[in-house]
């Protein structure tokens, strides 16, 4: 190499470095070695943080406590003494194990009006089962518990769970099934026909984990492959169709993301925005450099006669995740950007997030974030913490536990930070003193914050759900902005009291618990846990 080249590559070295460096975003190593890759992760109002992956893969690197074994149903000789679900405390960044019994293996799960998480299905013994995780204060000793008298109607693998206005759980499809059932059971309905499913089925089944959101007028919007409806489940009827996203599929194995937007103003409207996923085929014939889709569709889902509105993310991306920040943003995380979903099947990890900002015009609304550096590829999780940063967890492209690939199995976890947690924001970063514990529906309630630098204008009080995150989908994921009143400033010492209005029912924020966010000129506070009751 001459001289002048070697001299352009270290130019070229340098300014590559100096520009991710500017790039939004930082990156934060939490856990060097949880010991399970986290399959399904899910955040508890005890902020504490539970990792789930699938029992038959053989021992995890992390031992079940006192000499605990658990006998495998499939090969009974054969017992795992090692956790396969684990609980991060997130104030002191340890991870005590777990016990699961039956496989979780593409599970679905959704949190009940008291916070306990409901876990459904899953393969082999676990396919009809039905999990309960109830949370505990850090310190406690709470576990996964089988229910013995309860089971799902219909086994369930790679189906959604969503919660209902009235506090109860839909879950939608899954392989090889076609209907739809509820927790608690309903006796008189059992499995319902949901003929959408096999509308939408192609030959490599890009129906699994429809994408499932509660709309603000009860129904639900439901996508699969590349078709969606909206959905009556009291009558079991569809009252509408929507226009075909193009593009391809968009679901499991096809793999793209899906959110709706943060619900505002009268609640009256609702956005649904899907982006990325594999070429048709991919999956079928193994093409791990087939690129992935960079496209995005945006649908005004309440409108009587809604369109997709199309534009194109910098990347293209498969299982990619999207987490709804408290400023009502979106992240877009993880993945790849060629292949397909399912193990060993992509190619060219993703490492640079993308934040969406559904407020700015098309060809605006992409900003390319500081990227990390460990490939987060099928099985990877991403979750929305309390105090605004993101739980980046999982990621296991093998049938089994593998250190020795390309893209070995990953027990690490980290967080991102996103720019409102810049140290130049502290000053405007509020914190939030006092807010009641329990709120019902229309409730007229005041907040009070404290914040250093004099408050200007509008502060946002904003709910966000606690999802279950798995397969690039977050199940039950919502942001409701309350309405609110300007600021009053109290007994001075830069506290301020905001009068805040509760949803005004189950249908824009279905009871349980939420982290509560004040947001101050787009920096969030650390969010209090608040429980929406009727």
């Amino acid at each position: 190499m001459t001289t002048a080249k070697l001299l352009l590559l270290v130019l070229f070295c340098y300014v590559t470095r100096a520009a991710v460096a500017d790039l939004p975003g930082a990156w934060e190593l939490l856990i060097p070695d949880a010991g399970i890759a986290s399959m399904h992760t899910a955040v508890t109002r005890f902020n504490t943080v539970v990792l789930l992956d699938r029992t038959h893969i053989g021992p995890s690197r992390k031992l079940l406590p006192g000499n605990l074994c658990q006998v495998n149903p499939a090969d009974p000789p054969t017992k795992d003494c090692t956790a396969h679900s684990v609980l991060l405390d997130l104030q002191t960044n340890t991870i005590r194990p777990l016990s699961i019994v039956t496989d979780t293996w593409c599970s679905s799960g959704q949190f009940l009006p008291d916070g306990s998480l409901i876990q459904t299905g899953g393969d082999m013994d676990g396919f009809k089962k039905i999990r309960k995780f109830t949370p505990c204060e850090p310190g406690s000793l709470c576990d996964w518990e089988e229910l013995q008298e309860t089971e799902l109607y219909q086994g369930r693998w790679y189906a959604t769970n969503q919660i209902l206005p009235d506090g109860s759980i839909i879950i939608i499809g899954g392989k090889s099934s076609n209907t739809v059932e509820f927790y608690p059971p309903k006796t008189e309905i059992g499995a319902a026909n949901f003929p959408f499913l096999i509308e939408v089925r192609d030959n490599q089944m890009d129906n699994l984990y429809p994408y499932v959101h509660l709309l603000p007028n009860g129904e639900l919007f439901i996508f699969a492959n590349n078709k969606a409806i909206s959905y009556d489940y009291n009558s079991n009827s569809v009252t509408k169709n929507y226009p075909i996203l193009e593009g391809g599929p968009r679901n499991y194995p096809s793999a793209g993301s899906s959110a709706m937007l943060a619900l505002i103003g009268d609640y009256s409207s609702a956005t649904v925005v899907i982006c990325g996923g594999a070429e048709y085929g991919a999956y079928l014939q193994k093409k791990t450099d087939s690129p992935a889709r960079g496209s995005c569709g945006r649908i005004e889902a309440t409108r009587p006669d809604p369109v997709w509105e199309m534009e194109d993310m910098p990347f293209g991306r498969i299982m990619g995740d999207m987490v709804i920040l408290p400023t009502g943003d979106v992240l877009i995380v993880n993945g790849a950007q060629a292949g397909t979903q399912g193990f060993e099947l992509a190619s060219e990890p993703c490492l640079y997030p993308v934040l969406y900002r559904p407020d700015q015009p098309v060809g605006l609304r992409f900003m390319t974030l500081n990227p990390g550096s460990v490939p987060r590829m099928y099985h990877s999780t991403a979750n929305l913490l309390p105090d605004g940063r993101v739980l980046i967890a999982g990621s296991n492209p093998h049938f089994f536990y593998n250190f020795n690939s390309e893209f070995p199995t990953e027990l690490r976890i980290e967080a991102f930070s996103p720019e409102y947690l810049a140290a130049d924001k502290a000053n405007i970063r509020p914190t939030l003193v006092e807010l009641p514990e329990r709120i019902g529906y229309g409730e007229v309630f005041e907040a009070v914050m404290a914040v250093e630098l004099p408050v200007v204008g509008i502060v946002e009080v904003n709910l966000a759900s606690a999802p279950f995150a798995t397969h690039s989908f977050s199940q039950g994921q919502r942001l409701v902005k309350l309405l609110v009143e300007t600021p009053a400033a109290v007994d001075g010492g830069g506290r301020y009291s905001i009068k805040c209005t509760a949803p005004p029912s189950g249908k824009v924020a279905p009871p349980g618990y939420y982290m509560m966010f004040a947001v101050n000129l787009g920096v969030p506070s650390v969010a209090k846990w608040v429980q929406l009751v009727a």
